[in-house]
C-alpha cells in the first residue's frame, strides 16, 4: 500500500535545554542527522520543510513560518499554504490524498511508521486523521498523517496559528489512534535523550 503523498517536516525548533541548539542538524555517531532520519521516514513524497533556510536535496522544498517562531501549528500552516499556491508545485496532492506531518526531533520514527499510519486512515472511513499513542493513550500530535483536505480546512479556521496549539488545530479532525511500536514515541529534549540516542 503506498505511503503519503506529500509530507509537512517541522524543523524550526530551537533546543533550549540542549544549549540553544539547532535539533534538526543534531547527528548520531554516523553524522546521520535528525532530519536525515525524518527525511528518509517519507522519502518518495512530495516534502516541504519548515524552519530556517537549510541545505536540502533537490525537489524537497523550503518555506518559513511568518514571523518566524510562532510555534508547530504556525509551522503546519506555512506548509499547508505550500500546497495552496496558485500555481499549485508540481504535483501537489488532490484533497483526499495523504500528507505526514512530522517534527524533526523523534529519531524513532521510520517509514514503516508513516505506513502503519496511512493503513489506520485508510482503513477508516470514518477518520480523516492518524496519530500515534503511547501505552497510556497520550497522542503523539507531530507524528500524524491526515487526509489533505481536512487539514487544509482545520488550518482555514484561523487566519493566523502564530502561538496557537496543535490540539486547537486538529480539534475538528476525526483522528483514528495506532499505538507505537517501541520507542517511536520518543524525542530529543535533553542532553540525557541526546546521549542515550547517541549511544544506541
Amino acid at each position: 500500500m503506498p505511503g503519503p503523498a506529500a509530507a509537512i517536516v517541522l524543523a524550526g525548533g530551537r533546543g533550549h535545554r540542549l544549549g540553544d541548539v539547532d535539533k534538526p542538524e543534531l547527528a548520531d555517531r554516523d553524522g546521520r542527522t535528525l532530519l536525515d532520519r525524518v527525511l528518509a521516514a517519507v522519502s518518495g513524497a512530495l516534502v516541504v520543510v519548515v524552519g530556517p533556510p537549510r541545505s536540502l536535496a533537490p525537489g524537497i522544498l523550503s518555506v518559513r513560518e511568518h514571523p518566524p517562531g510562532g510555534g508547530p501549528a504556525a509551522a503546519v500552516a506555512a506548509g499547508c499554504a505550500v500546497f495552496e499556491e496558485s500555481p499549485r508545485p508540481s504535483g501537489s496532492p488532490p484533497d483526499d490524498a495523504l500528507v505526514a506531518v512530522l517534527a524533526a526531533d523523534l529519531p524513532n520514527v521510520t517509514a514503516r511508521t508513516v505506513q502503519r499510519l496511512c493503513v489506520a486512515l485508510r482503513s477508516d472511513p470514518e477518520a480523516a486523521g492518524a496519530l500515534l499513542i503511547d501505552s497510556s493513550g497520550r497522542r503523539q500530535l507531530l507524528v500524524g498523517v491526515w487526509r489533505q483536505g481536512a487539514l487544509l480546512a482545520a488550518v482555514r479556521q484561523r487566519k493566523s496559528w502564530h502561538g496557537a496549539s496543535m490540539n486547537e488545530l486538529f480539534a475538528p479532525i476525526p483522528v483514528v489512534e495506532s499505538p507505537a511500536l517501541g520507542d517511536e514515541f520518543a524525542d530529543i529534549d535533553t542532553p540525557d535523550d541526546l546521549r542515550r540516542w547517541r549511544e544506541r
